[in-house]
């Protein structure tokens, strides 16, 4: 394989890594409102999707390939209803 073919492949590799992660940030502020308004009605939520999600990206942000991916915190419910309360 010729040196440029090499690193556009990298390169692509990079890229789709990159636009998953995004998606996933995407979904992951997606499930964060979602917890958030749930949390403001005094309605149940759980932080299972959110989890699910930041599990994945830092999956991504792990595999080392894409140096420039930070890792996101896992979400416990009482740091939805800390966030929640501040907004109040």
């Amino acid at each position: 394989m010729s040196v440029h073919k090499a690193i556009s492949q990298h390169v692509g590799n990079q890229n789709e890594t990159i636009t998953q992660f995004i998606s996933l940030d995407e979904k992951r502020e997606y499930f964060i409102e979602e917890a958030v308004t749930l949390c403001k009605q005094g309605s149940p939520f759980t932080t299972d999707k959110i989890n699910e999600v930041t599990k994945r990206m830092n999956e991504l942000s792990k595999r080392g390939k894409v140096a420039t991916l930070p890792t996101r915190k896992l979400v416990t419910p009482d740091m939805v209803k800390e966030y929640v309360s501040r907004l109040k």
